[in-house]
């Protein structure tokens, strides 16, 4: 078997973004892919701004604290003053440009009106409460890096550069279906011998969440036919094709002479639990071809395999750059004492101290396990875990986006 390592390096190293760019304005492009580094077009601040509400003054004129200074201007945000001139202050508010010959700018909580002007209380320092033009962003400064995903923080910045509309890759298209004749859509009745399609659910959401554009093709009839022709009907105009079930190799496990009729396909048996069973290959098509991926039929297997190993070669098939989730170095408050052979993925979660709580049933159709916890413990192969040591920790909200 394969370590989840090599396992998520061979599918690395296979994929490549999407090749097709397109320019959205900045209220579109929210949880896109830059797929260029992008420079600012001015100044951020554009001239010397005020950082407070007060008065601009000469450091020359301040000599003590309690100076009267008639005010000989008034300058609000949005708004260009005179020359100070010597011996006065400007009243100025946060975000206005400092006008010419101020060097200071003094908080108006330490000003008070006296009869012929403001009383300055505070001996100010060069500079004070003054935000030079071009200390967050310099003109032609790179501000957003190629291969990131957009987020809100990442539009601000890009609006105050002065950027209108940023170039993003095209949505990724993955084409989804199921196999298994014992699944059963929810709101069915449900048969003797037949579960519940949680699956279905389960991976439109995860897709969804990591921004694609899903295609579902519902559940396919368990037989060779039906799934190559599943494949090749999901094969037509998408990306990226993921199945789950079928993907050992028992009799009526139809997904590896399905995807080797219709492509290629390398089989893997990895060294990780929940998971083992991982199917990797491509579908042909008319000038090109889809990526495949069947993963396992039990729930959580299924869940915890895509997050380990399909989000990352999902976000690099966007185009982002950095696909490993943080993992976190916390105390464990629980003991694991039978660790298997293979690298675990234990559900888990953070406890009001700090700590890591891991949950007592691992079995890979525990599904309420995945609701209790908020993240995974990723244990070494055959590593007791007693309470009090410390664990490697992701948070599932690192590897749902």
């Amino acid at each position: 078997m394969l370590s989840f390592e090599q396992a998520l390096e061979k599918l690395l190293s296979a994929a490549q973004p999407v090749e097709e760019v397109r320019s959205l304005p900045l209220t579109a492009a929210a949880g896109r892919v830059l797929a260029a580094p992008q420079q600012s077009t001015v100044d951020s601040p554009p001239l010397d701004n005020s950082a407070m509400d007060g008065y601009a003054v000469r450091l020359a004129d301040i000599t003590a604290a309690g100076v009267c200074l008639p005010v000989s201007q008034r300058i609000p945000a949005g708004t260009v003053g005179i020359t100070l001139q010597p011996g006065t202050a400007a009243r100025i508010f946060t975000g206005a440009p400092v006008p010419a010959g101020a060097d200071a700018v003094v908080m108006q909580e330490l000003c008070e009106h006296g009869e012929s002007g403001v009383v300055i209380n505070h001996l100010p320092k060069p500079n004070e409460n003054i935000r030079r033009a071009g200390e967050d962003i310099a003109i032609g400064a790179e501000i957003l890096p190629a291969g990131i995903k957009l987020r809100a923080q990442d539009i601000a910045l890009a609006a105050s550069a002065g950027l209108p509309e940023l170039p993003v890759y095209r949505r990724l298209r993955v084409g989804v279906f199921f196999t298994g004749d014992e699944l059963v859509q929810p709101g069915d009745p449900l048969p003797p011998g037949a579960i519940y399609n949680s699956n279905r659910y389960a991976l439109r959401a995860l897709l969804e969440g990591l921004g694609c554009e899903v295609r579902d093709l519902g559940t396919v009839p368990d037989n060779l036919p039906a799934t190559r022709d599943a494949l090749r009907r999901a094969a037509t105009d998408n990306d990226l094709i993921v199945t789950s079930g079928g993907v050992s190799v028992g009799e009526e496990d139809h997904v590896k002479p399905a995807v080797e009729a219709e492509g290629q396909l390398d089989m893997w048996k990895i060294a990780m639990k929940p998971g083992k069973p991982l199917a990797f290959g491509e579908i042909r098509r008319d000038g090109g071809k889809a990526w495949f991926i069947g993963l396992p039929g039990n729930p959580v297997s299924a869940m915890v395999t895509f997050m380990i190993m399909v989000r990352p070669f999902v976000l690099r098939l966007q185009g982002v750059n950095q696909v490993t989730p943080r993992i976190f170095n916390l105390q464990s408050d629980s003991d694991w004492l039978r660790p298997d052979g293979r690298a675990e993925f234990l559900r888990a979660r953070i406890n009001d101290s700090g700590n890591v709580e891991i949950y007592a049933n691992q079995g890979a159709g525990v599904l309420t396990s995945m609701c209790w916890g908020d993240g995974l413990v990723m244990n070494r192969p055959s590593l007791v875990i007693n309470k009090g040591d410390t664990v490697r920790y992701v948070s599932f909200a690192e590897l749902l986006s």
